[in-house]
């Protein structure tokens, strides 16, 4: 196998890890009932959070989740078609590497939620899926504020 294609493997391995993980955590058993049950107790024994504070809390985590896990897709995404579009002479940061990062984590967000929907713990929501495009969406102005600035500092 070539150094390239090595590079490229790696890197949808990578984003195929991280959907296979955005993929359990769409499970039943990771629904806000399932996880309340176990994180509760451990949040009223390590902190002496009482219920209706738990559950404000555990809102936010569970938004938390989803900005997290559809910005690092989002980032896998872009490192992934980076590799696998790269045409020697193209710059480090490209709007179609982008472009297709931010819709794939975004399309990926929308089926997401729609699965959910047919789950009985589970509630699709659209509100979420503008939660993840907008993770998705900040995390490509993120990789390209930081490529600029490396190739700045570089350059000085």
């Amino acid at each position: 196998m070539k150094p390239n294609q090595k590079e490229i493997l790696k890197t949808w391995i990578a984003t195929g890890l991280w959907l296979g993980l955005i993929v359990v955590e769409s499970t039943d058993s990771l629904s806000a009932a399932h996880t309340s049950r176990y994180l509760y107790p451990l949040f009223h024994f390590l902190f002496k959070v009482n219920l209706a504070r738990f559950e404000v809390l555990h809102h936010y985590l569970r938004k938390t989740g989803h900005f997290v896990g559809y910005f690092m897709l989002s980032l896998l995404m872009f490192g992934s078609w980076r590799a696998t579009l790269r045409r020697p002479p193209e710059p480090r940061w490209a709007l179609r590497w982008a472009g297709i990062g931010f819709f794939m984590a975004t399309f990926v967000a929308s089926m997401d939620e729609w699965h959910q929907s047919y789950l009985p713990s589970r509630t699709g929501n659209w509100r979420d899926v503008v939660l993840d495009g907008s993770a998705a969406l900040i995390a490509q102005i993120v990789i390209f504020l930081w490529l600029r600035w490396r190739s700045r500092s570089e350059n000085a």
